[in-house]
């Protein structure tokens, strides 16, 4: 007689209750590297750990309430109760399954060796892809940063800007534009005149983002003296928060002398033009500009009775101006300034005649209390941890960030001859992506460790453990293969995929193993052939249909690629994609091989009678 319906189900759940609870436990530990990235990075992918926690939280809440209370009520009413109890296809497979592991038990050793190739192959690959921080995304629209020398008229500016237009219309997929021409003094990012920003809306189109990009800079580029960015407007944004600038890659040169700067980045800039995949580039705008300089003369000052500070402030008030009260109109404030109106600091010679109060009560002219002369200054001085700096700023196409960054330092490092006191830092998504890089390889290496205990408190065997995480090699070929079909470039959402699959990969091994386990200890099977076929038999639905779920779900973001808003979740459906196959194709023959070579010995110390 058929046991009861309720005892059936305690006793199921009692079986995988464990299981699942560890397996939750690995996939919660290998989400801490997520929670430790700052910056942009973290800002986007932290959300994804805390989603995806809450999720599987939930969900084994759920298979541990909600699932054993329907099956007891669900189950018996079933009509397949009276039937066959496997479906033809179930016998299909586990009668598949049976004969590929009668074939693979004698040649376990050339299935260990087939797989450690394919294992040192994909590891072989890795070093040859390509790397960036983000994904680029496809915002459908277009920003182009447009600058020309300091100090242009604005009627000359917006003339440049009005052809920069018409050029960038004549692209098919150009929908409509819009442009700003500097900024004002209190916008967060004043910029002159000599500055503009067009925004390009774009309409859809079979040629890809970056043909499209091509093509613009192809038409701007016969305009003179005039510096083109091209980007999107939240990548743009994006480089602005990482670095300060505008582009992917932010060179900066340190030192004291400004000419020394100037001479450096365009010798830098010479270099960079050189190299394959450089694209944008530009060297942040300093020229000299006419200036009037007035050197104040202490000793003429004292001879004259007056503070030199006093000098100071005097000719602040006469040349700059001083608010000395308010207009109130309606709703409008207007400041009232007190200077010397336009004909009288004109010329040297007007700023000369300047009167000055000395303490006797009589008046100087300023020229008999300071130098002054005409002369040229530079038109923007940029400091940086209060140390002077000039960027020389680019973007790259056609091949991956790193590889060109490489390529820029190797040039920099053989070419650029540096005077002391004087170095270069890289910024921008470079810095971001080595940083971030860095940071989840060293924290991985927790999370693998915390895994390891975790398995090993549960399964109180050393090579249990290891067994089961053999899985994360297992699923990295795959990801791997994923990356490489891809197009063969790593990312910080790649990394993510990592991370995401090493706890899925590490579920199915959990519930093979325990299976074994439970097979020996409470249904009275030995340590041959025979229980491992069975156990991996009766694994077999609920691996296939867990991989399959998981498989199906990731398909609409895998075959996403380049679609707007899918560019970070793309990436990481790519690699649990590959590495679900890879890892549940090889944990069906390989697990239940290295359980017959290698677990012999933990079995006997945990039960003794099932290899006596």
């Amino acid at each position: 007689d058929p046991a009861p319906a309720l005892e059936v189900v305690f006793q199921a759940s009692s079986e995988v209750r464990n299981s699942i609870v560890i397996a939750t436990v690995v996939v919660v530990l290998v989400f801490i590297p997520l929670f430790a990235l700052g910056g942009i990075e973290g800002r986007i992918f932290a959300p994804l750990g805390i989603a995806y926690i809450v999720s599987i939280v939930a969900s084994l809440f759920v298979s541990l309430t909600v699932t054993p209370a329907l099956a007891s009520y669900l189950l018996p009413k079933m009509k397949r109760m009276a039937e066959e109890k496997d479906s033809w296809m179930v016998r299909l497979i586990k009668t598949a399954e049976a004969r590929l592991l009668a074939w693979a038990f004698p040649k376990s050793w050339l299935i260990f060796a087939a797989v450690g190739v394919l294992l040192l192959a994909a590891l072989a690959k890795v070093p040859f892809f390509g790397r960036e921080f983000l994904p680029p995304f496809n915002e459908g629209s277009v920003t182009i940063n447009l600058v020309t020398l300091p100090g242009v008229s604005l009627a000359e500016s917006n003339r440049i800007g009005t052809l920069a237009e018409k050029l960038v219309k004549e692209v098919p997929e150009v929908r409509q534009t819009g442009r700003r021409t500097g900024r004002a003094e209190l916008d967060d990012h004043a910029e002159g005149v000599h500055s503009s920003e067009i925004e390009v809306e774009l309409q859809p189109s079979a040629r890809r983002r970056e043909d499209i990009l091509n093509d613009l800079r192809t038409r701007l580029d016969p305009i003179p003296g005039l510096g083109v960015n091209l980007g999107q407007p939240i990548s743009h944004r994006i480089d602005h928060l990482l670095s300060g600038v505008r582009a992917q890659v932010a060179i900066k040169i340190f030192g004291e002398d400004l000419a020394t700067l100037r001479a450096k980045a365009e010798e830098l800039r010479g270099l960079m033009a050189a190299i394959p995949g450089v694209v944008d580039l530009q060297v942040e705008q300093q020229v000299l500009v006419p200036q009037t300089h007035i050197r104040l003369d202490r000793e003429q000052a004292a001879k004259y009775g007056v503070m030199i500070g006093e000098v100071a402030e005097m000719s602040e008030l006469a040349l700059q101006g001083k608010i000395v009260s308010q207009v109130l109109e309606g709703q409008k404030t207007f400041d009232i300034v007190l200077r010397l109106d336009d004909e009288a600091r004109s010329s040297p010679e007007a700023i000369a005649a300047i009167p000055v109060d000395t303490t006797s009560g009589g008046l100087v002219p300023l020229g008999l209390l300071a130098h002054i002369e005409e002369a040229k200054g530079p038109n923007i001085i940029m400091r940086e941890g209060v140390q002077r700096r000039i960027v020389v700023q680019a973007n790259v196409s056609g091949r991956d960030l790193v590889a060109v960054v490489g390529d820029i330092q190797k040039a920099a490092g053989e070419k650029l001859a540096l005077p002391a006191g004087y170095y270069l830092t890289y910024g921008g998504q470079f810095e971001s992506q080595a940083s971030a890089s860095r940071l989840i390889a060293f924290l991985s290496l927790f999370s693998v460790a915390g895994m390891f205990l975790v398995l090993y408190s549960h399964f109180r065997s050393a090579m249990f453990a290891a067994q089961i995480m053999l899985n994360i090699p297992f699923a990295l070929i795959g990801s791997v293969a994923g990356v490489w079909l891809a197009g063969g470039v790593f990312s910080i959402a790649t990394l993510v995929g990592f991370i995401t699959l090493t706890g899925i990969a590490a579920r199915n091994g959990i519930m093979m193993i325990s299976h074994y386990l439970h097979l020996m200890e409470h249904e009275g099977e030995k340590f041959d052939l025979k229980m491992i076929v069975r156990g991996t038999q009766e694994r077999l639905v609920p691996v296939l249909m867990t991989a399959l779920t998981a498989g199906l779900a990731l398909v609409p973001l895998v075959l996403a690629a380049g679609q707007p808003g899918r560019e970070i979740l793309h990436p990481v459906a790519v690699v649990i994609f590959g590495g679900i196959f890879s890892s549940t194709l090889l944990d069906l023959i390989v697990t239940p091989l290295v359980f017959w070579k290698f677990g012999r010995a933990s079995v006997a110390r945990r039960i003794p009678a099932a290899v006596a």
